[in-house]
């Protein structure tokens, strides 16, 4: 839960608090959520730390977020697991690190009795000479989307102890949380203790209560102030603990954790900690340039940073169950960050699961998104399902409440709630009765963005598949059937006779070959036009968000029209066949249409498997690797959400989840040996690269052996990574004919399948 970094002013997007570029530190902040878009979260109560006042006078030092903004020296930032660190031109060095609810900071001084304090690298002339050294710390209750209502904060003079609360917003989605601090300092004697408002600070009062309701605070900054002797060893260290229940909680948090104070021991531990995580994965590098291994790396620790483990922390209801936040959405993480989950962290991601089930317990639906105890905006269908039905199919199943879970899912299908913006589905009327989302739909049920049919529309369609699936495991024939065919209503958005259309750089109308889209259709059948490009990095790019009015959301018709998991082989043959199917997909990737900055975009890299060549797949994903994910600071090629780097991941170890089923596409990996730890006890999934080039001009498997037999398919299933053993690759230069043949490739589900009253369907299929 505890997650300390520099939070850094950037007029762009500093969602995670730090942002690798040349604009200023505002303080240090003790919680955040890695990798999200949208507006910023967490970020509360940041500390800030200056040398010394002018004058030595507290009441000239900086206070609010408006004035205290201070530059990082460049290249002194160090990021490890369990540690971060910087050097401000203030002559301040930042240090900290982190237990489960608190945070251990550790700020460097000169030890010059005076200080020359630069807060603005671009203005150097502008320098504080002469700086008496008397640290000065202040805790400011703002967070770092400055959504603060009302909060206090308290410090005590004798022990310096700083305690205080506030109230917040999520970042992307409804409601408020109250959030709680307590912080402690050790390492000089106080000289003063006060409070501020804005960049006024006083010593008196010592407790600020109700702050921001019925007055302006520009900045949003109110908080309180100490001021120290010099630190004996020129160095001060802050211990912070949090909580979502009480500053009561969070004190006992931080004395619990970091009882001794200890900085190199918390470090130590965290290290530990992480480096058990990621144990559980070994590879050879040999040959392997150090970038790559640390795109590698670092894209494994990302994917384990969210959701956040609040056990304990849920201030909403009592219950014995895991809970965990920050679900930055399940639409991203569902395709690759959760499956990476079952095979690397599956407690983690059983318990996770387990707290999907609590929340619908208490709050009535699965979450979507999810952040600070708030629901979140849903941005397409209700993909808790596919988690739910991925971890089941990986048999993940202990402490897991079945019956719930399948009472949860198909709520999702059958019954829409008030809010379907929010949690759930909308237009289920339409949906179960026409089998599509209408453009012009008139929902009586409830309320949401009445967008995004296509993109919605072809989610709900897999997630009825998932469901089916696990009605079918359970004993639930007829639902399992009901919910196979619903699976199918994604043919209802085909329109075989939509070319792509689109204006070239010089105005000029261009039709392509490519025949047959998804696409909006209106309630009395016919289709409505989207364009076929629009929502892509070739055209309006930025038109498809939460709000759009269009109906895709953050990707194209030429994207989604490739979203169909569930049954792959009939979509191919609406597309003319593998060859034409192939074509297709390959112009999709060289045409800059794609964008790898969305997880839509992670399957279809590997989408080349259903038309029988599994070759293609390997070179696009070396084309995508390292030119758009890499170890430089444009190394990720859109936010995170703990899904960028499952996907390099996934693709370096060589192999690819297909979310929801017990199917992996294989590919080539990017070491000579890939180990991970089965679930087994004392097993490994090993996969051996005979003939690994470094280079990557062997990219193409030529044959393959499992346990030391012959292998053809081009998929394997998580048995090989529950029980361990061999799988064995064999590689060149050219495409061979292995994982080529119809027997070779992934399953595929295809249903009876009537119009939903279309025109333009080809009934053939």
């Amino acid at each position: 839960m505890a997650k300390p970094v520099a939070d850094t002013f950037s007029p762009s997007e500093n969602a995670a608090g730090y942002v690798s570029d040349d604009n200023p530190v505002l303080g240090f902040s003790h919680m955040h959520d890695s990798g999200t878009g949208g507006l910023p979260s967490l970020g509360n109560f940041p500390l800030f730390v200056h040398p010394g006042c002018p004058g030595d006078d507290f009441t000239r030092c900086a206070y609010s977020l408006t004035f205290r903004t201070t530059s990082r020296v460049p290249g002194s930032v160090t990021a490890a697991p369990g540690y971060f660190a910087v050097n401000l031109t203030n002559s301040v060095r930042a240090e900290m690190t982190a237990t489960q609810h608190a945070v251990l900071y550790r700020f460097g001084f000169s030890g010059d009795e005076h200080v020359d304090v630069l807060r603005d690298l671009k203005r150097p002339d502008e320098v504080e000479k002469g700086v008496p050294y008397s640290p000065l710390v202040l805790v400011d209750l703002v967070d770092l989307m400055n959504s603060r209502s009302l909060g206090g904060i308290l410090v005590s003079p004798e022990t310096g102890r700083v305690m205080g609360e506030g109230r917040y917003l999520p970042s992307f989605g409804s409601g408020k949380y109250d959030a709680f601090f307590c912080a402690d300092f050790k390492g000089a004697a106080i000289r003063k203790t006060g409070t501020f408002v804005g960049n006024d600070a006083a010593e008196n009062p010592k407790i600020l209560d109700g702050v921001g309701s019925g007055f302006h605070i520009p900045g949003g900054s109110a908080g309180a102030w100490l001021q120290f002797e010099r630190p004996t060893n020129n160095s001060l260290l802050a211990r912070v603990g949090v909580s979502f229940i009480s500053i009561e909680q969070a004190c006992e948090n931080a004395e619990k954790e970091i009882a001794d104070w200890h900085f190199e021991r918390v470090e130590s531990d965290a290290r530990k900690q992480w480096r058990e995580k990621l144990g559980v994965i070994e590879v050879d590098p040999t040959g392997v340039s150090e970038e790559l291994q640390t795109t590698f790396w670092s894209g494994l620790y990302r994917t384990l940073l969210s959701p956040q483990n609040y056990t304990g922390e849920n201030p909403l209801w009592n219950s014995t169950e895991p809970y965990f936040d920050s679900f930055y959405c399940i639409w991203d993480s569902f395709r690759a960050q959760h499956p990476l989950l079952t095979i690397i962290d599956p407690i983690a991601q059983t318990d996770m699961v387990r707290a999907l089930l609590d929340i619908y317990r208490h709050e009535g639906k699965l979450p979507d998104c999810r952040m600070a105890f708030c629901k979140g905006f849903t941005q397409g269908g209700s993909n808790a399902d596919v988690v739910i039905v991925d971890t089941f199919v990986k048999k993940l199943t202990a402490g897991i409440d079945w019956d719930t879970a399948y009472e949860a899912v198909v709520s999702d299908a059958e019954v829409e709630p008030p809010n379907w913006g929010l949690e759930g589905r909308g237009n289920l009327v339409s949906w179960h009765s026409l089998g599509y989302i209408p453009w012009d739909d008139t929902d009586l049920n409830g309320t949401g963005p009445m967008s995004r049919t296509i993109s919605r529309g072809v989610e709900y369609a897999y997630e009825d598949f998932c469901i089916a699936t696990l009605a079918e495991a359970l004993g639930h024939a007829e639902d399992a059937a009901k919910y196979r065919r619903r699976g199918g209503n994604w043919r209802n958005y085909w329109n075989s006779d939509q070319r792509d259309v689109f204006q070239d750089p010089n105005d000029v109308t261009v039709q392509t070959d490519y025949t047959g889209f998804m696409q909006p259709r209106l309630v009395n059948g016919t289709f409505r036009y989207h364009n076929t490009r629009a929502c892509s990095p070739v055209q309006e790019m930025h038109r498809c968000y939460y709000d759009t009015h269009l109906d895709t959301y953050e990707g194209s018709p030429w994207l989604y029209s490739f979203y169909v998991p569930q049954d792959m082989a009939t979509l191919i043959q609406l597309m003319g066949g593998p060859a034409a199917f192939v074509d297709r997909l390959r112009f999709f990737h060289t045409s800059g249409i794609a964008y790898m900055g969305n997880e839509q975009g992670f399957l279809p890299v590997f989408q080349f498997h259903y038309a029988g060549r599994p070759g293609l797949s390997a070179y696009f994903v070396r084309e995508y690797i390292p030119a758009l994910f890499n170890a430089s600071v444009n190394g990720i090629p859109g936010n995170d959400d703990c899904a960028m780097g499952a996907f390099s991941a996934f693709a370096m170890m060589g192999f690819f989840p297909v979310a929801g089923q017990d199917v992996y596409l294989l590919s080539t990996p990017f070491f000579p040996e890939v180990r991970i730890r089965a679930r087994t006890e004392g097993k490994w999934s090993v996969i051996k690269v005979w003939g690994f080039d470094p280079e990557g001009k062997k990219k193409y498997i030529q044959r393959a052996k499992l346990n030391g037999r012959m292998y053809t398919k081009n998929w394997i299933t998580h048995d090989f990574f529950l029980k361990g053993g061999t799988l064995e690759l064999w590689v060149g230069e050219e495409e061979g004919t292995w994982g080529t043949k119809e027997a070779d490739l992934p399953p595929s589900w295809p249903v009876e399948w009537a119009d939903g009253g279309g025109v333009g369907l080809d009934d053939k299929f």
